[in-house]
């Protein structure tokens, strides 16, 4: 009994550390993230083209679907999900910030690896990032605002959404438009540039993240234990949500696939960038999305793999 009672105080003591830990990321690093957010949103709008709309017209009930699983059943199962295992402020509004993002730009690639709808899948991207220029700073203040135990740190902070509407319209929202113009306009040097740009760019992003992780080593390892449960739990709940609402709607496999993965794949690295840049780098939100970009490729593609048809011999 007394040593449960010392590792309780121990553990208590180590979350109100996470906490109040904050993560040091310089502003060249941060700015190189955005250049490279930005970029990575315009390689995947050069690969949008206008038959990707003409589809929605025909099949509009997966795309409505996808929407739907991504800004309303996700924000609001995090909100349960955190509601019941009670996370320290921080943490709490790291869930929270990650679940407003949009799906993140490997979804494309991981719903084409498992055969999936890979149309279903880029109009769900495009439409995505255009509504998250609204609807991220909408849903993190609605649910992160429902939560008690944040609002003295919420206050604290006296977050401007003004200002994280531009920020998401500036590195998403403009690079998405002007990627789709580039398309129409010059398309052979669209689907060359392409090929070239995505692939440089995330791992430029990738890059960015581990020297982040690098330079904040000893809290990572220090805390990795504590959140990893979180992450998986609430990444787990992201995949379940897509894949649910497909079922109970009777879409085709190649939809549910296609819902599954956009739902569970989330575009933590814009999540990262409004941590550092309005949240300094409050420790408990960044791990929190830090970890999620590294697990749900881990899980993305996981499912991907188990989902992929296999070679008849």
């Amino acid at each position: 009994m007394l040593l449960f009672h010392i590792f309780g105080a121990q553990q208590c003591d180590m979350l109100e550390e996470l906490d109040q830990s904050v993560l040091d990321f310089n502003g060249d690093s941060l700015f190189l993230m955005n250049v490279s957010l930005a970029v990575i949103m315009f390689g995947v709008a050069l690969d949008i083209r206008k038959e990707d709309f003409l589809y929605l017209l025909k099949a509009p009930k997966p795309f409505f679907l996808g929407v739907l699983a991504q800004f309303v059943l996700l924000p609001l199962l995090t909100f349960l999900l955190v509601s019941w295992i009670r996370p320290i402020p921080s943490v709490a509004l790291g869930m929270f910030l990650v679940a407003a993002c949009p799906g993140g730009n490997i979804s494309n690639f991981l719903s084409n690896f498992a055969r999936g709808n890979t149309a279903l899948s880029v109009s769900l991207t495009a439409f995505a990032t255009a509504f998250s220029i609204v609807l991220t700073p909408f849903n993190f203040a609605l649910w992160a605002g429902f939560y008690t135990p944040a609002a003295p740190l919420l206050e604290a902070i006296s977050l401007n959404y003004q200002d994280v509407f531009q920020t998401v319209a500036l590195i998403l929202g403009a690079p998405l438009i002007l990627g789709m113009y580039v398309r129409h306009r010059f398309s052979l040097f669209a689907q060359k540039a392409s090929h070239v740009l995505k692939p440089l760019s995330i791992a430029i992003f990738g890059a960015i993240v581990i020297v982040a992780f690098y330079s904040n080593y000893d809290l990572f390892l220090k805390f990795i234990l504590l959140i990893f449960g979180w992450v998986l739990a609430h990444n787990g709940a992201a995949l379940l949500s897509g894949f649910s609402l497909a079922k109970i709607f009777g879409l085709s496999i190649e939809d549910t696939k296609t819902l599954t993965i956009e739902t569970g794949i989330q575009n933590s690295g814009l999540a990262l960038v409004l941590i550092f840049t309005y949240f300094d780098g409050l420790g408990g939100m960044a791990i929190i999305a830090g970890w999620w970009g590294i697990w749900h490729i881990v899980s993305g593609l996981t499912v991907a793999t188990l989902w992929k048809p296999k070679r008849k011999l």
